[in-house]
């Protein structure tokens, strides 16, 4: 069997271990993102950390750490090879989860995990996508949006015909992000979890 596959599943590893919130916070503020605010180097925490510019950078880059993986598993191995695509997205979000770079503790994985459904299932990621936006103008909690759209993606993959295996891997994916939300869950059942936007003093301020 040809080593392709391998190389690029490896490769979707490496790209997605970048911590690119831990490197863009370091550049904007000289702070290590680990030591501020959650403690998470995901895209909120980088926003609330080191302002609006770092956080969008960082999600958008986070993001690309997921797509750029499946479009060029896609690409190099041609149609018909769903199980090498979907493993190629699933090491891009395990190395964001788990980055070798900063002792396999990394984000939740939400912003990575959505570059790969972009690529895998753009429709019902667009969809997943705007019910986000719209739990978080609702109710303010960035987190509970990640949970919703992580709950709607798989649900969508099954019930829209897409392959098995690629259902599964929405549904182990969703399953993932939920569990690494498991604090902010608690909070927001507990009312303790922090608004998007609002904290004393005026510092952006969330807990997703």
């Amino acid at each position: 069997m040809s080593m392709l596959p391998v190389v690029i599943c490896i490769a979707a590893y490496l790209l997605g271990s970048i911590p690119t919130g831990y490197i863009i916070t370091k550049l904007f503020k000289g702070v290590d993102i680990r030591t501020a605010g959650s403690g998470n180097p995901g895209a909120t925490n980088v926003y609330r950390t080191a302002g609006a510019a770092a956080g969008i950078a960082t999600f958008i880059l986070d993001l690309l750490k997921g797509f750029l993986p499946v479009i060029f598993a896609v690409m190099l191995l041609g149609n018909g090879r769903v199980l090498w695509w979907v493993l190629a997205g699933l090491c891009a979000v395990a190395g964001h989860v788990w980055t070798v770079f900063l002792g396999f503790k990394g984000g939740k994985g939400v912003a990575t995990a959505c570059g790969v459904f972009f690529a895998l299932l753009p429709l019902g990621t667009l969809f997943a996508l705007a019910l986000f936006l719209a739990v978080v103008f609702l109710t303010r909690y960035v987190s509970a949006g990640s949970i919703c759209g992580a709950v709607f993606l798989p649900v969508y993959s099954w019930f829209s015909g897409e392959p098995r295996v690629l259902c599964v891997f929405a549904t182990l994916v969703g399953a993932l992000i939920v569990i690494r939300h498991k604090d902010n869950i608690e909070r927001i059942i507990n009312g303790t979890e922090n608004k998007f936007g609002r904290q004393p003093g005026g510092e952006v301020k969330n807990n997703g």
